[in-house]
């Protein structure tokens, strides 16, 4: 597939971006321990059987982090991506908040399917269900949906579509770049999210107009930033 519209946002922009110390999550928050999770992923897998399939969209893509059995390409349909979660800590502070990927209702999404490797699973989703709910306050946020794949339809766990429990952040694409361009915390910052993300949908051949759009305007905005850094120099 020809990408028409080739990455603008780079690893020299992502450098540009000053690191910030911070809490990897909420203080007050209550992290789920082992036994919650095997809880948790009991109640999720209750009445399946056969591999756990796992729809990533965004990082799951690029760091799945567990025992992988298999993998394809799959279309969540009834969701589209959004960067909506609103964050002041992880990859963002209470000064500069950041946002982080979640699905939205409406429209579809292609991502990949991947399948929990057969007698890994109670290790595996510990992992999963520690990295991508944390807290006993973000633990709603795991859901089945239908997803089409070659094979046809079938469902996939996901995390974060329509977030609950979660602060978020309705913006218009513009302020979600401007957000993207400055946020960072302990994890990193936002653009180097969004550039391992479009890196990851590139290498599948996945073209999600929404996400390419946002890299290049983040782009421009550190390079808008940077020069407006260079005009100004701090007086001492």
């Amino acid at each position: 597939m020809t990408d028409l519209c080739p990455i603008l946002l780079s690893d020299e922009h992502v450098a540009r971006i000053a690191p910030i110390d911070g809490p990897l999550h909420n203080p007050a928050w209550r992290l789920l321990e082992d036994e919650d999770l095997d809880r948790l992923a009991d109640m999720l897998t209750a009445g399946r059987t056969g591999p756990v399939p796992i729809f990533a969209y965004g990082s799951l893509i690029w760091n799945p982090g567990f025992a992988v059995q298999s993998e394809r390409r799959a279309t969540a349909l009834g969701w589209h991506r959004r960067f909506s979660i609103s964050l002041d800590h992880f990859r963002g502070s209470p000064d500069q908040p950041g946002l982080m990927l979640a699905l939205a209702s409406g429209g579809s999404c292609d991502g990949l399917l991947l399948d929990i490797r057969e007698g890994t699973e109670r290790e595996s989703l510990r992992a999963i269900l520690r990295r991508e709910l944390v807290a006993h306050e973000l633990a709603a946020n795991a859901r089945w949906i239908q997803v089409q794949t070659e094979a046809g339809l079938q469902d996939a766990l996901t995390f974060y579509a329509d977030p609950i429990d979660t602060p978020t952040a309705d913006l218009s694409i513009e302020d979600q770049a401007r957000r993207l361009a400055r946020a960072a915390g302990a994890a990193g910052s936002g653009a180097e999210y969004l550039l391992r993300t479009v890196r990851g949908l590139a290498q599948l051949g996945i073209h999600d107009p929404y996400i390419w759009q946002l890299q290049h305007l983040v782009a421009q905005q550190i390079e808008a930033d940077t020069a407006q850094h260079h005009h100004h120099p701090t007086a001492f």
